[in-house]
């Protein structure tokens, strides 16, 4: 049974926070080094860890910089409304953006995620 995933962080709780916000999924589980956050229907979590050479990666990628190795997805109704609530919880939009319907975010810790809008 697939219980979630691990996403490295220099700030875990800062890093769980962030998301717990964005997602509105509450923060489960925090030990000195780890948080766990918990979707409404408890089916996958995803927990951050302490990771101290954590490395921002580069978006795009850039050849001989660290790359982005997964990035999360988040569907939304109104994507200028997610871009602005995004960016008051810490979040920063990126220069380049590839879709019409989607925004490349990066997150406090410089990871990038995209807010997705369906197209017309």
């Amino acid at each position: 049974m697939w219980w979630g995933t691990a996403v490295e962080s220099p700030d875990p709780a800062a890093a769980a926070a962030f998301y717990s916000k964005l997602l509105v999924w509450p923060v489960v589980h925090q030990d000195p080094g780890t948080s766990v956050l918990s979707p409404p229907q408890e089916s996958v979590f995803v927990v951050f860890q302490l990771a101290d050479d954590y490395v921002r990666p580069a978006w795009p990628p850039v050849v001989g910089q660290q790359r982005t190795m997964m990035h999360l997805d988040v569907q939304v109704d109104d994507l200028e409304a997610a871009v602005a609530d995004a960016e008051r919880l810490g979040a920063e939009l990126a220069k380049t953006q590839p879709q019409a319907n989607v925004r490349v975010m990066f997150d406090p810790d410089g990871r990038p995620f995209c807010l997705c809008q369906e197209s017309a």
